[in-house]
């Protein structure tokens, strides 16, 4: 699976690489939610620990490096400190922040470090090359260690300089994350079971259109909510009021739902409207038609929601990603949270991935029972659309 569509290159994995008495440079996906420097979320740092542990109990050193948020530059904000008291907290060893990304006070921290401790780098976004992948930078982290893993897939479709251009100077393997990351998109794409559903949600079918376009021909249902639900209504002959409409997509969506796979589309039938954009907005449920001038639609409503989760009970693969409304706020979560019971009650194949769909699932308490929970939403999706994201492809023999 691993290999359909990469010219016959295997994935290099830590199965056939020794780290004893190494330096092991760790690409994790630590970029976390913070609220006023406090981690909300501490998902990213909990599914990045097999790897990290794997490789304290066999590496001589090892070191993480991870980006935090969009910092312009060194910003205090977004130190990598919360983060690395975190990660020692979970997982129970002791971590050493190092007092930047690159650099011979760098080295000296990785060197100096005590046995069995984590060295956490800072913020790599706090190096302006990172994102160019500048081989100034590049060079500077693999200084740093003698090999490199990289398990960030949250990243991995993007070519930066602590994923790209690490792996093109160091024997480089993907960690344990990403492997079953690149498994359960694979799976998606090449040998899912049918029936096979797709959920999509959001706000925009600009941002999924690749996705969509690219799985609908594979697919038996794709389950359209969220706020682009209502572009396609609209393309429907539905007048959505004052609810959110991607005008340019108005074609693209005549398009799809006119052609040989436009059957497949399922929309909602019931909406909840509100007469304004607010989390305390007066509110109701009505039928797609009607949906008044001097109101919009903020999430689906519960026939839409039994009728989803009729098709997600019966199916034997599943992907959802995007909230079925503005699932932040309490009066239109409960669409999306509808969704995510049914996906985590469905015995098929189910994989979820998007930072809200991810979370709706962890409210319900209910991530054991999902068969994949991803840990990358740009990631997963742009997978979705055939693409070979530039941070696997380097990891590739």
């Amino acid at each position: 699976m691993l290999e359909k569509g990469l010219d016959d290159k295997r994935l290099r994995t830590l199965d056939g690489l020794d780290v004893s008495g190494r330096v092991v440079l760790v690409r994790s996906d630590l970029n976390v939610p913070l609220d006023d420097g406090v981690i909300s979320d501490t998902f990213r740092i909990s599914v990045s620990l097999q790897t990290i542990q794997e490789l304290r109990s066999e590496a001589g050193r090892v070191v993480v490096a991870s980006h935090l948020g969009r910092p312009s530059g060194r910003d205090a904000s977004l130190s990598m400190r919360p983060v690395a008291d975190a990660l020692s907290e979970i997982g129970a060893f002791e971590t050493v922040l190092a007092p930047g990304v690159i650099g011979r006070e760098v080295e000296a921290a990785v060197s100096d470090a005590p046995s069995g401790a984590v060295i956490v780098l800072e913020n790599t976004r706090f190096e302006p090359g990172e994102i160019r992948n500048d081989p100034a930078v590049a060079d500077g982290l693999a200084r740093l260690a003698d090999v490199f893993v990289d398990d960030a897939f949250g990243t991995s479709h993007r070519a930066h300089a602590s994923n790209v251009g690490v792996a093109q100077r160091l024997p480089s393997v993907a960690g344990r994350l990403l492997e079953k990351e690149i498994d359960a998109f694979g799976r998606l794409l090449e040998s899912s079971a049918r029936p096979y559903v797709v959920v999509v949600g959001g706000a925009k079918i600009s941002d999924k259109l690749g996705v969509i376009e690219n799985l609908l021909p594979r697919i038996d249902r794709m389950l359209i909510g969220g706020g682009m639900c209502f572009t396609f209504l609209e393309a429907s002959g539905y007048d959505v009021g004052a609810s959110l409409v991607e005008e340019s997509m108005l074609d693209t969506v005549d398009r799809l739902m006119a052609s040989e796979h436009g059957d497949k589309i399922v929309l909602p039938t019931d909406v909840v409207i509100a007469d304004e954009f607010a989390v305390d907005a007066r509110h109701e449920t009505v039928a797609v038609d009607g949906i008044r001038a001097d109101t919009m639609g903020l999430d689906i409503g519960p026939e839409t929601v039994e009728r989803f989760s009729t098709s997600i009970a019966g199916a034997k693969s599943v992907f959802w990603n995007g909230p079925m409304g503005v699932s932040e706020w309490e009066a239109f979560q409960s669409g999306t949270a509808g969704i995510a019971d049914a996906v985590a009650s469905c015995n098929g194949y189910t994989v979820v991935g998007g930072g809200d769909s991810v979370a709706a699932i962890r409210m319900l308490g209910r991530e054991s029972d999902v068969s994949h929970v991803s840990s990358g939403g740009g990631a997963g999706l742009t997978m979705l659309e055939g693409a070979i994201l530039p941070g696997i492809e380097a990891l590739l023999e």
